[in-house]
């Protein structure tokens, strides 16, 4: 095994262990015993076991995210919502168990008091980040703030249905709900 890969391997199996016990049940003597390599073998790639969790939170739970986002090239409002939210259920186990610690963590289940802060810096981004999407197709609309409000809880309570719940959502029940909370925007982008 190259030192690339034992590395992946200690986060795949620190992954499984902090979501099965939390930060605080998981051990970095565990986490070596399920990989099969020394615990003088884990401290050569990170220095101790918040450095291995803020790792994964810190790096691949927002590449995650960022990786998803990329993937979204539709100009119906609907549409990008409803694909961000469907392609949530062919996540691979991994980024399925990556995506599930992030929330733990956001939720404020799971973590330190730095994870959290990050965690609490990037909720007040949400509600902008989603205003700034929805600007061109809620032109004119007296209750924007509201819209957006409404479907960032939305999108929250079909992520969480997915990813944390493992329930799988059909794209066309997805798409019902985002356009009944965006009954009243332009679906495509208006100039």
């Amino acid at each position: 095994m190259t030192g690339k890969d034992l590395r992946d391997r200690i986060k795949e199996v620190a992954v499984e262990h902090f979501n099965a016990h939390g930060y605080h049940g998981t051990t970095i003597r565990n986490i070596a015993g399920d990989v099969n390599c020394s615990l003088p073998m884990i401290y050569y790639y990170f220095n101790n076991k918040k450095e291995l969790f803020d790792e994964i939170i810190k790096k691949e739970f927002f590449n995650l995210i960022k990786r998803q986002a990329s993937q979204l090239k539709s100009d119906d409002i609907i549409d990008f919502y409803t694909e961000f939210i469907y392609h949530l259920n062919h996540l691979g186990s991994y980024d399925k168990q990556v995506y599930r610690l992030g929330i733990k963590v956001y939720l404020s289940f799971d973590g330190d008091e730095e994870l959290m802060n990050l965690m609490d810096e990037w909720e007040k981004s949400i509600l902008p980040r989603h205003r700034e999407i929805l600007k061109p197709y809620t032109k004119n609309m007296i209750n924007e703030k509201a819209k957006v409000r409404t479907l960032v809880h939305l999108l929250e309570t079909l992520i969480i249905n997915i990813v944390v719940k493992n329930r799988y959502l059909a794209e066309d029940e997805i798409r019902e709900e985002i356009a009944i909370v965006l009954q009243g925007c332009d679906t495509k982008e208006s100039d």
